[in-house]
């Protein structure tokens, strides 16, 4: 088995960093509460220079910020698309983006995982949510060609996670006000902590 898929194909090698990262901008993340992040974003119809320095902006930004996954909305831009650099539960590096993505729907019975998630537009805070343990998404790559990705375990967690934010909906959105109010509190303690790593992030892949 490949220790690696890019954009769904398996890769024989592949760098630390996506490539994309070398030429991008880090670019602020949104926060909860912003309304970019809580309405459904427009399909992206496109495809040219733009969209990819978008995604060159989006891979930079989410290795600052240590995530596994970053959608356009959570750097202020109202497209449905998302990147992502995430392991499945066996090791397995995941890389990409997709565009327009589309969640299939779970068959019937499929059993939930209820476990951690956390996300960059709620900084520091970390609770349980219930997801499918496999995850399909359609769309199309950067060049507007078709494109299926599937995952497992913490990799259908990363997928389920950024197609909601294309959505319009935060993993905050899918807990009971009880541990909303939890999570929100998480943020405001160590919000001020998240935001000093990411600073030196910037600093540690400017000389990467």
């Amino acid at each position: 088995m490949p220790s690696v898929f890019v954009q769904g194909a398996p890769a024989d090698h592949y760098p630390r960093y996506a490539p994309e990262a070398g030429r991008g901008a880090v670019r602020r993340i949104t926060e909860v509460g912003e309304e970019v992040l809580h309405r459904p974003c427009r399909d992206v119809t496109e495809f040219g220079p733009d969209l990819a320095a978008l995604i060159d902006d989006m891979f930079l930004t989410m290795y600052v910020a240590e995530g596994a996954g970053l959608a356009a909305n959570q750097v202020g831009v109202d497209l449905r698309l998302f990147v992502y650099d995430c392991p499945d539960d066996d090791g397995i590096r995941h890389v990409g983006h997709i565009v327009n993505p589309v969640l299939e729907s779970p068959p019937a019975g499929r059993r939930l995982i209820d476990e951690d998630e956390g996300c960059l537009s709620v900084p520091g805070a970390v609770m349980a949510v219930p997801r499918p343990e496999h995850a399909v998404v359609r769309g199309q790559d950067k060049d507007d060609g078709p494109l299926l990705i599937e995952g497992t375990g913490y990799f259908a967690r990363c997928l389920a996670h950024e197609t909601d934010h294309t959505n319009g909906h935060i993993y905050l959105d899918r807990l009971s006000k009880r541990e909303k109010k939890d999570a929100l509190r998480q943020m405001a303690d160590r919000r001020d902590e998240v935001f000093a790593r990411r600073a030196a992030r910037v600093e540690e892949l400017s000389r990467a």
